[in-house]
């Protein structure tokens, strides 16, 4: 399976590459601007394929399916790009940092009948992966930063997509009501908390920029159980007593973190030409959407 790589920046070398390096069913191109990352990455993975741009690894022969890791900026033409040509897509949150965008693209992967899917690693991080599916009355997500107030589009679609879709995944039922409270000084969002709720469940998602720590948490309540995750890591198990349940010394972070589950998912996805999963896409991105408007009143 030939497999282009657009981008090489952290999230490519520390969460990406590690986990489609190793795999031997896959035949990897790089492609970037930037040469001296280019051979550099290229040399650390062994991946002889490189590329000066993508428009260069395109001329050079066909994919099945490709990864991109560029600019959120950039995001829009290059999905257009690869989808035009029918190649199966992957890209970092978000799709777009605007909804128009985000439904174009969604439309145009459903009539080229291409799969197209983003990085929700969350969906597929084995504790939160095991808490799906329980019924919770209430879910409450908590991600937030230290000293990182900025422009509110930028914090909504770039960091807090990650808590609206993971709440849109925890919870049982659909969401029928939903409220926002936006904290925005001088210009910069310092704070947002988005509360959804259905029949029988509330779910709750909170970040800070300003909150001294870098940190994240979900609480899934309900069913005389508590369960915790911390960072990702640390599991809290409470049913009358607490449980506590630590990431293994040997469990590689991107199995925890839920890289290598997210990168197997997408791989089948392409070889089965899945169809995209549009009505998703669009609930998170129309919910960050009403969020930065709601801020930027």
């Amino acid at each position: 399976m030939r497999v282009l790589v657009i981008g090489l920046g952290d999230i490519a070398r520390k969460a990406y590459l590690p986990v489609l390096a190793t795999r031997p069913d896959l035949e990897i191109h790089l492609a970037t601007r930037d040469r001296s990352v280019l051979d550099e990455v290229g040399r650390t993975f062994r991946i002889q394929h490189r590329h000066n741009s993508v428009i260069d690894a395109l001329s050079a022969t066909t994919f099945d399916a490709a990864f991109i890791h560029a600019a959120t900026s950039a995001h829009s033409e290059l999905v257009k790009l690869l989808l035009e040509r029918e190649i199966a897509t992957f890209v970092d949150k978000p799709l777009a940092d605007n909804l128009a965008e985000v439904e174009a693209l969604t439309t145009l992967a459903q009539t080229r009948a291409t799969p197209l899917q983003l990085g929700f690693n969350r969906r597929f991080a084995p504790d939160y992966a095991a808490l799906r599916g329980t019924n919770a009355s209430l879910v409450v997500m908590e991600k937030h930063r230290n000293a990182q107030p900025d422009q509110p589009r930028r914090v909504i679609f770039d960091d807090f997509i990650h808590v609206v879709d993971t709440l849109l995944s925890m919870v049982p039922g659909p969401v029928l009501r939903h409220t926002i409270e936006t904290n925005v000084i001088d210009g910069l969002l310092h704070a947002v908390t988005l509360t959804l709720a259905g029949d029988g469940f509330s779910a709750i998602g909170m970040m800070h920029r300003d909150s001294g720590l870098d940190e994240e948490r979900l609480d899934v309540i309900g069913g005389g159980a508590r369960h915790t995750v911390l960072n990702l890591a640390d599991r809290v198990d409470t049913r009358g007593r607490q449980s506590l349940q630590r990431r293994g010394d040997w469990v590689p972070v991107g199995r925890q973190r839920g890289f290598e589950a997210m990168c197997d998912d997408f791989l089948l996805a392409a070889r089965e030409r899945r169809p995209v999963d549009t009505a998703a896409i669009l609930a998170t991105h129309r919910l960050c959407e009403a969020i930065v408007r709601h801020a930027e009143q």
